[in-house]
């Protein structure tokens, strides 16, 4: 633990941001959570906070509001805050988010009425859900999006509340989730019609007490654009040709279009860069840090940004060239809520440092000690080489020893 904040307090330093973490503690559950955390682990990948997110329910409710649509979320609703949001990013929720995707998993209950349940059934097949779990008085589907799924609820409660039938609709990232989060719901707020679900850690409801009306609003799509280019790529092409260049580029297309259902824009083969646009940001996370760890084994580096426009997916993959140690590395830069983050890939020589320091935590402690006292005589005296020989001394006793 010390030794952890040590290393993220030393990088963020020389990276002029915070370091919220070096690889990962998420603990995986399958195969594919397995590879990710793995890889994480293995690059010793840092998540750092650019600009730092200021998380409040108000923005959680305006933010709401614009994601899912003005007009798919009645003017006659009240919102909820059930638990707060923690104001900050935390990089197990974060990975969490990115690792499983998009799915979200609608749990849906009707009190007192259960004829109206194959009206839902359809309604939901209609919104794209795919149906996991069906009883007299409860669906379990699965759809897209959290956004998606809220809609969704919205449009399950003005159906049965037309019928004067209260519904109760939840969210999660798992079926049981959600059937746990409609099971609190009804703790806090009773039988009353409403829509449950997370943000940023804190648990929210949308509940009416009156019937809805018609809703005009239409499912609302996003653009997540992922923008990545090769960093050097002259030098990469004199050392190792451009043949490898176009082979590395085209198999992150082939990749991007075959695993994430992206649409490939601004591609030209033989060149260094490349414009993606997304189904959901998930997946533009996803293909984005793959990516980046596919041209790593290549020796080879990225700059990604991901962004609602190619314009500022862009302006944030040229943030990347500001984030480096010594040389340039693998960065990826991304927004959560209303800050700016990034995936940090380390060298190949930082990354033998990390990994160093955490397998030889008492010698990386004494050599840390011993450079930092000497630097601070050294200096005092006006001496600063002192630092340098006392450097080039934990060099060799890292070495030999």
């Amino acid at each position: 633990m010390v030794m952890d904040y040590l290393l993220r307090t030393i990088f963020g330093f020389f990276l002029k941001s915070r370091v919220l973490s070096i690889g990962t503690k998420y603990y995986p559950t399958n195969d594919e959570e397995r590879e990710y955390v793995e890889m994480i682990n293995y690059t010793q990948t840092m998540l750092l906070e650019l600009e730092r997110a200021n998380i409040t329910t108000k923005k959680i409710f305006h933010n709401l509001i614009y994601e899912v649509g003005r007009e798919n979320i009645p003017e006659n609703r009240k919102f909820l805050e059930l638990k707060p949001a923690e104001n900050k990013v935390d990089e197990y929720a974060l990975l969490s988010n990115i690792i499983m995707g998009s799915d979200r998993y609608l749990y849906v209950e009707v009190f007192d009425h259960d004829a109206i349940i194959e009206e839902f059934v359809d309604l939901i097949k209609r919104e794209k859900g795919i149906i996991i779990e069906e009883s007299v008085s409860e669906i379990v589907a699965r759809l897209l999006s959290k956004n998606d799924a809220i809609r969704t609820a919205i449009e399950l409660i003005g159906l049965g509340m037309d019928k004067d039938i209260n519904v109760r609709a939840a969210v999660g990232m798992t079926g049981a989730a959600a059937i746990e989060r409609a099971i609190n719901l009804n703790k806090e707020i009773g039988e009353i019609s409403g829509v449950g679900f997370t943000k940023l850690g804190g648990e929210f409801a949308i509940v009416f007490s009156s019937k809805l009306g018609k809703l005009k609003g239409k499912p609302t799509y996003y653009d997540n654009y992922l923008f990545m280019d090769v960093i050097d790529s002259t030098k990469f092409i004199e050392e190792r040709g451009r043949d490898k260049l176009v082979e590395i580029m085209n198999d992150i297309k082939k990749f991007i279009e075959s695993e994430f259902k992206g649409k490939i824009e601004g591609y030209r083969e033989g060149g260094d860069d490349l414009i993606a646009n997304l189904p959901t940001k998930d997946a533009a996370l996803r293909a984005g840090i793959d990516s980046a760890w596919h041209t790593l084994g290549n020796k080879a580096e990225l700059r990604v940004g991901i962004g609602r426009s190619r314009r500022e997916s862009g302006e944030r993959a040229q943030m990347a060239d500001g984030i480096k140690i010594w040389n340039n590395s693998s960065v990826m830069v991304f927004d959560v809520a209303d800050g700016l983050y990034a995936y940090y890939i380390p060298s190949e020589f930082t990354k033998a440092v990390i990994d160093f320091a955490l397998d030889n935590k008492f010698k990386t402690l004494l050599i840390f000690i011993f450079v930092f006292v000497a630097t601070f005589i050294g200096w005092s005296l006006g001496r600063w080489e002192l630092g340098v020989v006392a450097i080039v001394l934990s060099i060799l006793y890292a070495i030999t020893t």
